[in-house]
């Protein structure tokens, strides 16, 4: 009774397999996104988000605002050592009077990275493993610190994806951070911090 059952749905399969189903509404080619821009600056809209997420967010005019309020938040938290491995951004950070020193990630306070775009829509930083950061620094640090650019901001994720090309040369990983590390897996409660940092600062530069 078991081999007939098994030898019914095996059958089954097989003739599924021989009459592919066809993709439904074969004629829609409309890649229209559904969400429509807002009315405010893609800088403010992307800060009101991004708060909402538990990030923290600062504008800075130029590289030496940005090298200032650097020094002011390392000073405040007593930060020891900050990570950074991008050889561009540790330069330009240091021509602005700001050096980061730390060479250890897995005891660092803090790691510095970059990004590819931020998400104007949702609130997230869009990074990939194109960039010189790699996939670990800004998960295995405690504390991550994006420095974005005002030219880097994106209303949508499609928009971002667009930002890659034609999609034949993507990076083999593209993430989207959005906030600290949080999750409610355990009894429906929220923990921030176990998959990743527990803080999360983008300093968005004019440019």
């Amino acid at each position: 009774m078991a081999n007939s059952a098994r030898e019914n749905i095996l059958k089954k399969i097989k003739q599924a397999l021989g009459k592919p189903v066809p993709v439904p509404f074969p004629g829609n080619t409309d890649k229209t996104s559904v969400y429509q821009p807002g009315r405010q600056e893609l800088e403010l809209e992307f800060a009101e988000n991004f708060v909402k997420l538990q990030g923290r967010f600062s504008f800075c005019a130029n590289e030496a605002e940005l090298a200032a309020q650097l020094q002011e938040l390392t000073r405040t938290r007593n930060w020891q050592s900050l990570y950074c491995r991008e050889t561009g951004l540790k330069e330009q950070l240091a021509t602005a009077g700001y050096a980061t020193g730390a060479t250890d990630l897995s005891t660092c306070d803090a790691a510095i990275t970059g990004c590819e775009y931020l998400v104007a829509r949702t609130g997230s930083i869009m990074m990939s493993s194109r960039q010189p950061s790699g996939r670990t620094v800004s998960v295995y640090a405690p504390v991550h610190i994006c420095i974005a650019y005002t030219d880097q901001l994106v209303y949508d994720i499609a928009d971002g994806f667009a930002g890659f090309g034609d999609g034949t040369k993507l990076p083999s990983m593209i993430t989207l951070a959005s906030g600290p590390s949080r999750t409610a897996d355990i009894e429906k409660t929220l923990v921030v911090g176990v998959h990743g940092p527990k803080e999360v600062f983008c300093f968005l530069v004019e440019r």
